[in-house]
């Protein structure tokens, strides 16, 4: 099966084809681009495309990644596999931010955990928990430095992710174990391929993940808190 990739979840713009049958990437581009990923995707998916022999008819499925990420980035690339599956009647399937980063850290020598975790800002994170062999420990969730390595403890765990060194730094001064830091800004864009060729249309679509509450307060909240 040829599987069509999307990244627009953070900093990159990505597009792939993978070939499962043999375990090959025909074609693959990625930017970083911090914004902008509206205009470069479009094009982008175009060029890869074009590198296919038979074109959107060779393509039998597609996977996005649903998030957490940028709101306006995740709305870019979803609607973009949306589109594009029901104009070429293929499934699409979502992947998470989080998985797409721990999976190049999936089936290491280590039975060491991977902790995935996205930077969020102003001390805040994204973050995932999964096992050694890439099953998940719990849902995404949204946390601060502190509760993140208040839940990690003392045990050894692989960080990766853009807030991997400040967790690593936090972890280390708690006492805990981190065994290694990858401070990715992005997912690879292969390892979403191979998650969205095996992951279930049913219970994987592409909608959305967002994990981060919500900074908005009503008025009147606004209000009593002023006082």
């Amino acid at each position: 099966m040829i599987v069509l990739a999307l990244d627009t979840a953070l900093t990159a713009c990505s597009v792939c084809l993978f070939d499962t049958q043999r375990d090959k990437v025909i074609a693959s581009e990625s930017a970083m681009l911090g914004k902008g990923h509206a205009e470069a995707l479009l094009p982008m998916l175009e060029r890869v495309i074009a590198k296919l022999e038979g074109g959107w008819s060779a393509i039998g499925r597609i996977g996005v990644v649903v998030g957490p990420g940028s709101y306006t980035g995740l709305r870019v690339g979803i609607a973009v596999a949306r589109a594009a599956a029901l104009a070429s009647e293929r499934p699409a399937v979502g992947v998470t931010t989080l998985a797409a980063l721990a999976a190049p850290l999936v089936g290491g020598t280590e039975d060491v955990p991977i902790a995935a975790a996205i930077d969020a800002r102003h001390g805040n994170l994204f973050f995932q928990l999964f096992s050694a062999e890439g099953r998940a420990l719990g849902v995404p969730v949204a946390l601060t430095l502190a509760q993140a390595a208040e839940r990690l403890g003392e045990r050894p765990v692989h960080l990766v992710g853009s807030a991997s060194p400040a967790l690593y730094s936090t972890l280390s001064q708690a006492g805990g174990a981190p065994k290694s830091s990858l401070p990715d800004a992005a997912p690879d864009i292969v390892s979403v391929a191979k998650l969205a060729a095996v992951a279930d249309p049913r219970i994987s679509p592409p909608d959305p993940v967002y994990v981060k509450p919500a900074e908005a307060r009503p008025l009147a909240e606004q209000g009593m808190a002023s006082r």
